[in-house]
């Protein structure tokens, strides 16, 4: 559109874009043609400038020394002058006072507009990393969107006056197939996948193929990604080489789950057979300390007997250490079991021993006869009165037992002075050491019958 300036006496010209759907879009003076003429691109000074705001307009001017560029971004209303695009000065004829048209093309590129693209990547074949030997066709459709936002990259890569919007957008959809075929390709060995659930990892290889997508269309083609979506990844499940890779994916998964089922059941077998070897000792073990426990109580509880056969197995081993002796003695007589003779210091020995364990078991015996031989009615002497503690051992109560008793109980280490003791008349369960009556036991030292254990037997 023009209109007149008084001043100059001359078209003004009114550049502007009222498209509402476009990326590049050439400006021309109203009542031009198309094709190379100077009315195409003369512009007057004075005439007014309009860009909206998320476009830029580009003043492409043509000299001798190569081709210069004006970019004006919007929001922009104003009227032309050397002070907005001072490049126009050097090109501006001065015979009509700055009036003259100047030449020069206009192009409005659209930076707010967002552009999608729809691209499919048609059946290719995708091969398992496990078996190479079948390829599995495979398709690829989803969506592009970008726009431009590097403008001056933008009209480096691109002749704005050859520019084609359809012809652009079939080359980023063939780059864009390009890149993404890479990708998916490649996704069964990236990931670790098998070819026939690929369709399962849409995401994953979306975002694997948006920064490659990313980088090579911003260096390629000047215009910047602000999404990629991946809808669709078709695998032919009717090809052949579909079938024959679920067959032979068939087999293996059935050999591997049999082998592990034979592993499982292998451990299983091996932790059953450890479990029970260990549960025999572990039963073995509380057997042998129960019954230990349980000797030690014995012995504890009757310790008088168990003292008394002790007693009796010393007997009869020095008894059978006699007779050893008395053997020694009569096969020679330097005592080291050869020549002829008697050993005298054996024979000593061998009595004196003999003596003792003669004198012991006759007293012994002397006892139980005059037991027997005392006549049914003669009188008895009443038993002598022992007072006797009960001793608390492994929290239970033993005894009761007497001083003696608790004094050897004492050097065995089943008696000590934290022992809890109770006997007749005592109001609870106290420890030994706080009893003065035992003090004798634990303290031996400090009493002078450390050997009795109770008092002298008073006289009739």
């Amino acid at each position: 559109m023009g209109f007149l300036n008084r001043a100059k006496g001359g078209l003004m010209d009114e550049i502007r874009c009222d498209e509402q759907d476009y990326l590049i879009w050439k400006w021309r003076p109203e009542g031009s043609k198309g094709g190379p003429n100077t009315r195409e691109n003369a512009i007057r000074l004075g005439s007014s400038l309009r860009v909206r705001d998320g476009a830029v307009a580009v003043f492409v001017y043509k000299q001798k020394d190569g081709t210069i560029q004006d970019f004006i971004e919007g929001p922009c209303d104003q009227i032309l002058s050397t002070k907005n695009i001072p490049v126009i000065a050097s090109v501006i004829g001065l015979a009509y006072d700055g009036g003259t048209p100047f030449q020069a093309e206009v192009y409005f590129i659209n930076l707010a507009d967002i552009i999608q693209v729809k691209f499919a990547v048609p059946f290719f074949d995708v091969f398992d990393p496990r078996f190479l030997d079948f390829g599995v066709p495979t398709a690829v459709r989803g969506t592009l969107t970008f726009n431009i936002k590097d403008y001056k990259q933008f009209i480096k890569l691109h002749r704005l006056d050859e520019f084609d919007l359809v012809a652009f957008q079939k080359q980023i959809k063939d780059a864009v197939s390009r890149y993404v075929k890479a990708v998916v390709a490649n996704a069964p060995m990236d990931f670790g996948l098998p070819v026939i659930q690929i369709d399962r990892r849409i995401t994953e290889i979306n975002d694997a193929a948006l920064p490659a997508v990313v980088k090579r269309l911003e260096s390629d083609f000047g215009v910047n990604v602000a999404g990629l979506d991946i809808a669709t990844i078709e695998v032919d499940k009717i090809s052949e080489g579909y079938k024959q890779l679920m067959a032979v994916t068939r087999d293996v998964s059935a050999a591997t789950v049999q082998a592990q089922a034979e592993v499982n059941i292998k451990n299983l077998a091996d932790q059953q057979r450890i479990n029970a070897e260990n549960l025999d000792e572990t039963l073995r073990i509380q057997r042998e300390e129960t019954q230990y426990a349980q000797r030690k109580k014995s012995q504890t509880e009757f310790f008088p007997a168990y003292q008394l056969e002790q007693q009796a197995a010393v007997g009869i081993a020095g008894a059978e250490a006699l007779g050893n002796m008395g053997t020694s003695a009569s096969m020679g007589g330097d005592g080291a079991g050869s020549g002829d003779g008697l050993n005298p210091g054996a024979m000593m020995a061998g009595l004196a021993m003999g003596g003792a364990i003669g004198q012991n078991m006759a007293g012994m015996m002397n006892g139980m006869m005059s037991g027997m031989s005392q006549p049914t009615n003669a009188q008895t002497p009443p038993p002598v009165p022992v007072s006797g503690y009960h001793v608390v051992q492994n929290g239970q109560s033993s005894g009761p037992f007497d001083m003696a008793t608790l004094a050897q109980m004492l050097a065995l280490g089943t008696f000590t002075g934290e022992s809890l003791v109770w006997k007749e008349g005592m109001g609870n369960w106290e420890k030994a050491v706080t009893v003065q009556e035992l003090q004798g036991v634990l303290n031996p030292g400090s009493v002078a019958t450390i050997n009795s254990g109770m008092p002298p037997i008073p006289e009739s």
